[in-house]
């Protein structure tokens, strides 16, 4: 275990010093890592890619779990992928693909560990985890490990019974139809092209920044209020897509949430809209941000 600087691990490049930060390879070193810290009270976050995850500039006093490469090995057998929760969705989706299966698509883009996707069913260009997923092996707060079926799972609109009960991805199992493997690639290059042409890609950000309000989209109700390159320090709207709140270069959290909170606030103020925030907050923030967060 060491101490690490979250920026390093955040796709918004923010985040101070974690206490220690640990790359566990197998379920056991994670269990093993986890009742460590349940019988010293020491707390632990878990992480994939970082890549929906607003850290804080004082970082975070315990252990962050980080499950990414080390822990990423894939299995295809007859339309079944089984995956640990480590593995990029970007490689996961190009693995689906040359192995000549679809429904996957919509996946290629998104920058997070499949840990991440199936905790926050994530979902772009009408594919959603929901969609593919038949069963996952979890561990529990207590170190159990056990499998849940898709009905157990409750996914929702970015939610999960894990994020509920605070599981621990360790392996989801995915089916898939077989297709063409050419048009299956064609799909992919051609929603990678409209991420590129809608999404400030260019830049560090955290994806969409806001849950999508219903009835409504949060990009447009956020251009309708005026805020379309709105910033603080370096911290600010995208010109590109007002959904996406970027780090220019050196944003601190502090500015990101300000951002946050203050698009929020205006877009209530504007449309009687309550924007809720689809990035999650890591560590300590001012107390007055964050007690702002609730309109």
């Amino acid at each position: 275990m060491q101490k690490e600087r979250l920026e390093y691990h955040t796709s918004l490049h923010i985040g101070g010093e974690a206490d220690y930060l640990v790359t566990p390879s197998t379920v056991d070193e994670i269990k093993e890592v986890t009742m460590l810290c349940k019988m010293n009270a020491i707390p632990y976050y878990i992480i994939g890619n970082g890549s929906n995850l607003l850290a804080s500039d004082q970082g975070y006093r315990g252990v962050i779990i980080k499950l990414g490469e080390r822990f990423s090995q894939v299995t295809i057998e007859d339309g079944r992928v089984t995956a640990q929760a480590g593995v990029l969705l970007s490689k996961l989706a190009n693995m689906v693909a040359k192995n000549g299966l679809t429904g996957f698509e919509f996946a290629a883009g998104i920058p997070g560990t499949l840990g991440g996707a199936v905790t926050m069913n994530a979902g772009a260009y009408d594919g959603e985890i929901k969609q593919c997923i038949i069963s996952v092996k979890v561990m529990d707060r207590q170190g159990d490990v056990f499998e849940l079926d898709k009905e157990e799972l409750e996914l929702e609109y970015r939610s999960s019974i894990l994020q509920k009960k605070n599981y621990i991805l360790l392996e989801a199992v995915l089916q898939f139809d077989q297709g063409d493997m050419i048009s299956i690639m064609e799909r992919i290059n051609e929603l990678n092209n409209l991420r590129k042409e809608k999404q400030p890609l260019e830049q560090y950000s955290a994806g969409s920044t806001f849950k999508r309000p219903q009835g409504y989209y949060a990009g447009k109700l956020i251009n309708d209020a005026g805020l379309r390159g709105y910033q603080v320090g370096q911290a600010a709207v995208s010109e590109k897509h007002c959904g996406f709140i970027i780090n220019k270069g050196s944003a601190t959290a502090k500015e990101f949430l300000t951002v946050i909170q203050d698009v929020r606030r205006t877009v209530y103020e504007k449309f009687g809209v309550k924007l809720e925030p689809e990035v999650k907050f890591l560590g300590e923030f001012d107390e007055e941000l964050i007690e702002a967060e609730i309109i």
